[in-house]
């Protein structure tokens, strides 16, 4: 069953749960053959409607803060792990009532928290984020193994003697790479942190693993988690956000007016700037259903949204017949980065937020309103 996108309002992310739940089952066949946990990490994809099908096959999620710890306590009610650069003071007991795992940057934020974490009414395990100085990630941005970078402890200023209490070493040093490259970063973890790991409890593999692609090569990420798994007798976790939701989403568009400055250039409801953030911070170009590269179809269009923002353009496409306002374009893999990323620069809406699934079709979860957008400032 295809989705009728002409039926649907415009902007607006749709997410297929036929999609969604195909790349679940990928990922959970990674766990029952290798016996680790895979996490959503909700900084790639908060939609908690959806969490009640996610919960069916992964142990739980991963937040980067309060705020994602609680909506995934709430929500998904299973594992909750979370890692922060630095805590705020003003809200580690809260934090403290929501996780089960917490991951500390430092030594310091491990000795300022730690009698707390102690004294919690509840058990919660506590890990130390490294960082290897190795990294194969080629956009400084997003390269957490970048010189000078403040996530993790590299090995010099590691203090072995402070592990008491210490149960998980942390690692993540991916972004939309394949499993080769995790076996490469797992030789080099293990060569400068492995008398760690033998001390430790659990190892958490971060995420940027983009397991559910195509031309992933599964096989070396099994073998990856099996050399932890028993060379050292730790569970293994890993976190993915995007490959949970990567090619499962859509942004349908609709075409506002077509101007003309040396070429064509239509004018879209939906901004890269607002809607897609990733479009310029990566940067990259979208897919478009129908469209393609420029002049590979007769008709070439540069594609823009509604703001002020003079960069906020989406990508050079051509078109089989020419566009005009009112025609609805869909871009695909819409489901990441997207609703979580979000903003309401210029005061522009945000997109409304849809399911799609062979029962019950299209069902609109959530439209915004001026409320919205006011609610956020003072």
């Amino acid at each position: 069953m295809d989705i009728d996108f002409s039926s649907c309002p415009t902007p607006c992310y749709i997410v297929d749960e036929r999609l969604l739940e195909k790349n679940l089952q990928i990922l959970h066949t990674v766990q029952e053959r290798t016996g680790c946990s895979i996490l959503l990490a909700l900084k790639g994809f908060s939609m908690f409607s959806v969490f009640p099908l996610v919960g069916r096959y992964l142990k739980g999620i991963t937040a980067s803060s309060l705020f994602e710890a609680r909506l995934g306590y709430e929500e998904m009610g299973q594992e909750v792990h979370i890692y922060s650069p630095a805590y705020i003071e003003e809200e580690f007991d809260e934090i403290l009532k929501y996780c089960d795992h917490i991951v500390f940057n430092s030594f310091s934020q491990w000795s300022k928290y730690k009698s707390r974490v102690v004294g919690a009414s509840k058990n919660i395990e506590c890990g130390i984020r490294i960082n290897p100085e190795y990294s194969e990630i080629e956009t400084p941005i997003y390269n957490p193994c970048y010189q000078n970078s403040r996530l993790g402890v590299t090995l010099s200023n590691f203090k072995p003697n402070e592990l008491e209490g210490i149960q998980g070493i942390h690692f993540h040093t991916m972004c939309e790479q394949n499993s080769d490259t995790l076996e490469r970063t797992v030789k080099v973890v293990d060569e400068k942190f492995g008398q760690y790991i033998s001390r430790v409890k659990w190892i958490n593999m971060g995420g940027g693993h983009h397991i559910t692609r195509d031309d992933y090569d599964i096989e070396t990420l099994i073998r990856s988690i099996l050399f932890f798994k028993n060379k050292y007798g730790v569970e293994v976790y890993l976190e993915p956000g995007e490959a949970v939701a990567l090619n499962t989403g859509y942004l349908v568009s609709k075409v506002l007016d077509i101007v003309n400055n040396g070429m064509d250039i239509a004018i879209l409801d939906t901004s890269a700037a607002c809607h897609m953030p990733d479009v310029l911070e990566m940067p990259y170009r979208p897919n478009i259903i129908g469209a393609g590269m420029p002049n590979e179809y007769e008709y070439n269009y540069r594609l823009g949204g509604p703001t002020c923002l003079a960069g906020d353009v989406i990508g050079d496409y051509s078109f089989r017949e020419p566009l005009k306002p009112g025609d609805k374009l869909v871009f695909c893999d819409m489901a990441h980065y997207t609703m979580v990323k979000n903003n309401t620069f210029n005061g522009v809406n945000l997109p409304s937020i849809a399911t799609f699934n062979e029962k019950s079709g299209i069902r609109i979860i959530r439209e915004f309103r001026y409320e919205d957008y006011k609610s956020r400032l003072s």
